[in-house]
């Protein structure tokens, strides 16, 4: 299987044409559709279907397109850290995280090494906690920010000092907006969406069926930023974490934490023994100085309280 067919098909897969994909290619059409055909042959699969509406995938297509898409970007990703392994400090970061206001740590690391470093840039992928962690194991990504436990065995992590906390995303006119903090039971009787999350929607859902049985579960979510459209149109109101939507100012939105608090454990992590670019290298010890520094700065605040 060629790498260069495979990316024949995923153009196909994307334009939903042969036509577009030809031009984009700058192939003649009889040459894409000749090299397909003969992918097609080689797996003994039917892989794409052309109808009056375009090019659609099989469900072997559908199967192809997602390893598809993982070759091709191991490959890039591989032929860009060989190429850099000289003594210039250049190339791509990657970091995969969820829905946590500790991405910011990770922009204040970039941030600090951008004068120094110009020629590091960062690709950023969003997805649960799963997805994450599928894309770090096949090499895909650098780092990951994730929540939930980590396998020790298999990857190195550290503890992000700065907690998320659970409460409640609402409409500034919903009653109990009026209250600075929440119990689980001031949501019985609302309409409720919660986030479509391993560990976290079964540990809310939980909870919600204990603490509030007369609360209605609505809809799901897997990106707080559609949850916040539909709280806004007056769908529900969100079980999020804190800090993911801004509702300053003249927000019609506001957010109240659970009491006692909710909090959601986040740690930064990549494999054990891995194979770094100079670039994924110095962002990660930048990484580590930052996160000892906050550590420390919070360490010195609780005592001065203390």
């Amino acid at each position: 299987m060629d790498i260069r067919v495979l990316k024949y098909f995923l153009a196909v897969a994307r334009e939903q044409s042969f036509s577009t994909a030809a031009e984009r290619l700058f192939l003649s059409q009889p040459t894409l559709s000749r090299q397909l055909k003969e992918l097609e042959d080689e797996l003994g699969k039917t892989l794409l279907v052309r109808s009056n509406k375009g090019v659609t995938l099989t469900e072997e297509g559908m199967i192809l397109r997602k390893r598809a898409e993982e070759i091709v970007d191991l490959m890039d990703k591989t032929e860009q850290e060989v190429r850099q392994s000289n003594d210039s400090v250049s190339g791509t970061v990657y970091i995969g995280a969820g829905e946590t206001y500790a991405i910011k740590l990770i922009a204040d690391t970039a941030h600090h090494l951008k004068s120094d470093y110009p020629d590091i840039h960062y690709s950023f992928f969003s997805g649960n906690g799963t997805d994450v962690m599928e894309k770090l194991e096949r090499g895909l990504m650098d780092f990951g920010l994730v929540f939930g436990n980590i396998d020790r065995t298999k990857y190195e992590a550290i503890e992000i000092p700065l907690h998320d906390t659970w409460g409640v995303l609402m409409r500034q006119d919903e009653p109990i907006a009026q209250k600075s903090s929440l119990t689980i039971s001031d949501v019985s009787g609302l309409d409720l969406i919660i986030p479509r999350q391993p560990n976290h929607s079964t540990m809310l859902s939980e909870m919600i069926a204990e603490q509030a049985p007369d609360a209605n579960i609505v809809a799901e979510y897997n990106l707080i930023y559609n949850a916040s459209v539909m709280v806004s149109e007056g769908i529900g109101c969100a079980i999020s974490l804190d800090r993911l939507i801004n509702v300053s100012g003249d927000s019609i939105l506001c957010f109240r934490p659970f009491d006692p608090p909710m909090e959601a454990v986040c740690y930064f992590v990549w494999k054990r023994n891995p194979v770094f670019t100079k670039a994924a290298g110095i962002f990660l010890e930048q990484f580590k100085k930052d996160i000892e520094d906050i550590s420390i700065g919070l360490i010195t605040a609780r005592h001065h309280i203390g």
